[in-house]
């Protein structure tokens, strides 16, 4: 849509650990981006590293940019650019015009949304569903998805939903929420308490019987692999017990949407560990008192990410019907089919992406 913009938009994906700026010119990075550490308990030195970081790629540009564009992770009131009580930025509690703040800093416009739906805009415009179009006509099928779930493991849990092209937002901003939706192995707690990178420590801790304090997830993964010490069958399971979780979520997601998903964030690293209970969930199934069961989709779930799923996921297409009475036929969907991957680019590329194109489709 926008590959041959010339227009400059300054991009952030603010995450809870990190600050990662950059500028996107016709859905090109054209910077090396900026990262520092994020600051989340001080408003003051916040702001100043905000203002400091799009400085540093402003100075870096051929061309003046035309607007600033990016992502925060959490709820807050996007539209009118004022994050309020987000858990991992306890520093704009109350409320902050970070919007108006720095049109007033910078003179151009600025657009500020949810970093799980930005990521999600990314990947339908310019990353997984472009791809899975292009091998479907590669393939000779006939048919397209139109609608995209991204998911983001991280910090926290982030999602977002792309339909036919548009963004869901919602009336309140706050489409695609999933980190607050109820976690099936803790009927009590949160979805996020199973998908985070507090959730990966915790689910070694239980799988292996002792304390993993000072561990990372990234440490955790090590151990999965064999390459540091630990217990790799207890690391193992701690990932796929945390995709089970995101699959159960997919689902409930997926039945609304119909369409195909994509996991990205930096614990999606871990794919290989992950992917299986995010499968086994999503193709699980429930009954009913009087003893039927029924799969948890309606469509035949592929893993992207696995060749022989991948090929037979693109050889289920378009069939033709008879129509009665007549010589004629119809296309026919016999076989309803979606599939989930992973990032390809990266969450903070998606991210920029989806932050680039929101603004240019605002500018006009």
């Amino acid at each position: 849509m926008y590959d041959n913009d010339k227009r400059i938009v300054l991009t952030l994906d603010a995450g809870g650990t990190g600050f990662v700026f950059s500028a996107m010119q016709g859905y090109r990075q054209i910077v090396r981006p900026v990262k520092v550490a994020s600051v989340t308990n001080d408003l003051d030195l916040c702001l100043d590293t905000l203002a400091s970081g799009f400085r540093t790629v402003r100075d870096m540009l051929p061309a003046p940019p035309e607007a600033i564009s990016f992502a925060f992770p959490g709820p807050a009131d996007y539209k009118r650019g004022v994050i309020g009580d987000l858990i991992n930025f306890p520093a704009f509690r109350g409320g902050v015009a970070l919007g108006a703040y720095l049109e007033e800093l910078f003179g151009i416009p600025v657009f500020i949304n949810n970093d799980g739906d930005l990521f999600a805009y990314g990947e339908a415009l310019a990353g997984f569903l472009p791809e899975v179009n292009a091998a479907l006509e590669a393939n000779g099928q006939g048919r397209r998805f139109h609608n995209l779930v991204g998911v983001t493991l991280g910090t926290g849990f982030g999602c977002g939903v792309v339909l036919d092209g548009t963004l869901l937002l919602g009336d309140n901003g706050c489409g695609g929420n999933v980190w607050c939706m109820r976690n099936k192995e803790y009927p009590d707690m949160i979805a996020e308490e199973s998908v985070s990178k507090r959730a990966a420590i915790r689910f070694y801790e239980e799988e292996c019987g002792m304390s993993a304090q000072g561990l990372t997830p990234f440490d955790v993964f090590q151990i999965a692999e064999g390459k540091v010490p630990g217990e790799a069958r207890a690391a193992r399971t701690a990932f796929y017990r945390m995709g089970l979780a995101v699959g159960e979520t997919l689902a409930n997601v997926l039945n609304i949407v119909d369409g195909v998903a994509v996991i990205g964030g930096g614990l999606s690293g871990a794919s290989k560990y992950l992917m299986p209970g995010v499968l086994d969930a999503v193709r699980g199934d429930a009954g009913t008192f009087a003893g039927g069961r029924f799969s948890l989709l309606s469509a035949s779930v592929y893993n992207w990410e696995d060749a022989a799923d991948r090929s037979e996921f693109l050889n289920q297409g378009l069939t033709e019907v008879k129509v009665p009475r007549c010589g004629r036929t119809v296309p026919f969907l016999e076989r309803r089919t979606t599939c989930i991957g992973i990032s390809k680019k990266g969450t903070s590329e998606s991210i920029s992406h989806g932050a680039y194109a929101y603004a240019l489709q605002q500018l006009g």
